[in-house]
């Protein structure tokens, strides 16, 4: 084997529990876990949250390339359910590097302060994160954020602005037009759009996707989608057309979030996760109005 070849883990949900005033248990959306692989060494991109997740996604590896070298663990953005995982996956394979942009790293070293990560993350899964936390190391800007495998294959990090959160990325893999996209895309997963509650981060999440379709890519992982989910391009329309559905629901001037959910579930009643569309219409509420649409 001297080709590359890719395959994709999706973490299944766990329960998470909603802070106050909901204090309920809700589903936590799937997490996608890119493997790009030669005969002998490996790419891994975005870990899932959880101890148990992270140890499934180690045996899906050992399952799927055993006997590779795991060279390289890259995240894609700063959220915690993207890397929580590094810390058992480099106990593991204890010869992997991960690497992000500059920007991810420093929002990673956000998710692991207090008071935030215990309010946060330790809230929504008590006992489940592994601790002492690792952060990934930054790419330089000297390589063009690119990083080689067996000095042959070229992974290309492309930073993308606003997606669901500040400074994503996805990584490019040209060999194989793979797109691994993070949370830029989603799949049949409603969208977390908490923190992109204005006009303006829509707009630049539209953008982010563009920069995504320019690639010409053959295959699109998104970050979140159900397990059975082939990684096609339709993924980038989808995800514009949700965030487009989003911005027009606003604009007919819902009373409160529970109205957007409701339009929302109408237009999509089949995507996975209403919790993180609940959050997205509470995210809407906390701006102005003259911001949001």
């Amino acid at each position: 084997m001297a080709e590359l070849r890719s395959a994709v883990y999706v973490a299944p949900p766990i329960p998470a529990i909603r802070p106050p005033p909901a204090n309920i248990t809700a589903p936590w959306s799937p997490i996608s876990c890119t493997l790009i692989y030669s005969a002998q060494e490996a790419v891994l991109v975005d870990t899932p949250i959880s101890i148990k997740q992270t140890e499934d996604l180690i045996k899906w590896i050992e399952t799927i390339a055993p006997n590779r070298k795991l060279s390289y663990i890259y995240i894609t953005h700063g959220h915690g359910d993207h890397f929580f995982g590094l810390p058992l996956l480099l106990k593991h394979f204890p010869k992997a590097v991960p690497v992000a942009t500059s920007a991810t790293v420093e929002h990673m070293k956000q998710q692991i302060q207090e008071p935030y990560f215990s309010e946060t993350w330790e809230y929504r899964f008590p006992g489940q994160i592994h601790r002492p936390f690792v952060v990934a190391q930054p790419l330089s800007q000297d390589s063009g954020l690119q990083f080689k495998l067996q000095d042959r294959w070229i992974f290309q990090a492309i930073e993308c602005g606003h997606s669901d959160t500040h400074d994503s990325t996805i990584l490019w893999v040209p060999d194989l037009k793979l797109a691994v996209c993070g949370d830029v895309v989603y799949g049949q997963v409603h969208q977390m759009l908490f923190e992109a509650n204005t006009k303006a981060k829509r707009e630049e999440w539209t953008r982010a996707i563009e920069k995504v379709e320019a690639l010409n890519p053959a295959y699109v992982v998104p970050g979140h989608r159900q397990a059975e989910e082939i990684d096609g391009v339709w993924h980038l329309a989808a995800t514009k057309k949700y965030i487009e559905d989003f911005g027009r629901v606003l604009e007919k001037n819902p009373k409160d979030a529970k109205e957007v959910i409701a339009r929302m579930m109408e237009l999509y009643p089949d995507r996975y996760n209403t919790g993180a569309l609940a959050l997205s219409a509470v995210g809407a509420f906390l701006t102005p109005k003259e911001a949001r649409i």
